[in-house]
């Protein structure tokens, strides 16, 4: 029996999923790290805390799961899109990571939009805004210049976790499409877009294919991960693409509602569809893409509620259950990062509004996941203005799906079904991947056919979609009214 290893980097956690060649999970493990505030608008993570959390996973799958290293055919990594990291000529990190939710590079990405914004839409499908990687490395250079100046390699986050693996530097064209330094026309780095943050395309890494064997565990990896040395290691590619491939999504009009720390609304297409409030990248399947709306806080939103407030989620959940749809006119808007779908906006905050005496801790747990789940219908409505068509259920994916509440609250919210599989976590795509690049399965959809098991399916109840839509108009109101204020600050 032949093993495949999939790891994913979050926002806020690290999982491994193990799997065998007829498509068993076998064991998973998860490791949490902080994410980092050092100041207004910036967040960041410690790339040790990666490593850190990669050789915990790691050990901890082979001691779960009795399996023998030598047995295992492949391994993957995904993380997060553009997350990047800075390196000098040793590959040793300059500074923490830059998260694709820090705000810092604001009026950098406000600039670029106002004198070329038309010339990077053309070339990268997207408009300048700053969860993008160019306006962020603008930032760094007219904020930290001396670090700037040091700059030798960029990394992004699964690419950094690999390279520790094997010593190989690159990253696979779905990453780069997510850098705003990549013609995604021509596909590949593009030296004038480069010029606009003052790099030399020398220190981007080699684009290659998600499924490209790049290299292999190192000795020294292999001492520290309990993984075997010699043992292939795959490009791999980003999270969200991953979800969409451990959920079944490989062929046209397929759709998923991700509720992750991000929350993305994502239909599958035979073509880009750019648009400013569209995120587009491709699909591992050849010739499909994943074009897709953007909540940029989901289930952080609930991680922060959480780790502010305290309480476990279970307990949450259950003081959630007791409360009305709407929350006796309590309305949370889950901004805590600004927005993007359908605003684009990082000035906006996220707000609880309505509050009164009479509101428990149960009124303003529901609140967030109603928030979130409202956030999602704003994307909804959005991306259905655009026509493109998909099918009448989608897949829920994304740690935030586990709730029976939430998956209730979001089928009411958006007014469509849910289906569930038995995992969707980017790590199982990975792990699906892997084994797709060295031939244990044939392609995606032999893969999805032997490795994804639908669990169940959740229907929206008319009554109280209905309602969801009279608090949705509120929320709309709230946000208009507010959105000025956020702007002054």
């Amino acid at each position: 029996m032949k093993y495949l290893l999939g790891i994913d980097f979050g926002g806020g956690a690290s999982k491994a999923t193990l799997l065998d060649e007829l498509g068993n999970i076998i064991a998973e493990n998860t490791v949490e790290y902080p994410t980092l505030y050092p100041e207004n608008g910036a967040c960041e993570q410690s790339p040790s805390d990666w490593i850190n959390a990669l050789c915990e996973n790691s050990n901890a799958l082979l001691q779960k799961s009795s399996v023998n290293p030598a047995d295992i055919a492949a391994v993957a990594i995904d993380s997060a899109t553009h997350t990047s990291l800075v390196c000098d000529e040793n590959y040793k990190p300059l500074r923490n990571a830059m998260h694709w939710t820090d705000t810092r590079s604001r009026k950098q990405a406000d600039r670029l939009r106002e004198e070329y914004g038309e010339e990077i839409f053309k070339k990268t499908y997207h408009k300048p805004d700053t969860i993008w990687t160019l306006p962020q490395l603008l930032w760094l250079k007219e904020n930290e210049g001396e670090t700037f100046a040091k700059i030798k390699h960029i990394f992004f986050e699964k690419d950094y976790v690999r390279y520790y693996l094997t010593g190989v530097f690159c990253t696979d064209y779905i990453e780069a499409e997510g850098s705003m330094l990549f013609d995604c026309n021509n596909m590949c780095w593009d030296e004038w877009l480069c010029s606009l943050c003052g790099i030399d395309i020398s220190v981007l890494p080699k684009v290659v294919a998600p499924t490209d064997v790049i290299g292999a565990v190192t000795a020294e990896a292999s001492d520290k991960t309990g993984l075997k040395e010699g043992t292939p290691v795959i490009c791999g590619t980003t999270d969200t693409v991953m979800e969409v491939f451990a959920s079944g999504a490989v062929e046209k009009g397929n759709v998923t509602v991700k509720l992750a720390t991000a929350g993305r609304i994502c239909v599958i297409t035979d073509k880009a569809h750019p648009d400013r409030h569209l995120v587009n990248y491709s699909h591992i399947v050849p010739g499909l893409w994943y074009p897709g709306t953007a909540t940029k806080a989901a289930a952080s939103s609930y991680r922060w509620y959480r780790d502010t407030f305290g309480g476990e989620y279970k307990e949450l959940d259950s003081g959630a259950e007791q409360v009305n749809i709407g929350c006796d006119g309590l309305i949370f808007h889950p901004y805590l990062n600004g927005e993007l779908t359908p605003y684009a906006d990082p000035m906006l905050c996220g707000s609880f509004t309505g509050v009164r005496a009479t509101h428990t801790r149960g009124h303003f747990t529901r609140a967030v996941l109603e928030g979130v789940s409202l956030s999602l219908l704003d994307s909804k409505l959005y991306l259905d203005s655009l026509n493109i068509p998909y099918d009448s259920a989608a897949t829920l994916i994304g740690g935030g799906g586990k709730g029976k509440l939430w998956r209730q609250i979001t089928a009411d919210v958006l007014g469509i079904a849910l289906k569930t599989t038995e995992s969707s976590d980017s790590s199982l795509g990975s792990a699906m991947l892997a084994g797709i690049a060295v031939g244990v399965f044939k392609d995606a959809k032999t893969a999805a056919e032997i490795c994804v098991k639908q669990k169940d399916i959740t229907y929206p109840n008319p009554e109280n979609t209905a309602k969801y839509r009279k608090v949705f108009e509120d929320y709309k109101k709230i946000h208009d009214a507010l959105a000025p204020i956020y702007q002054e600050r």
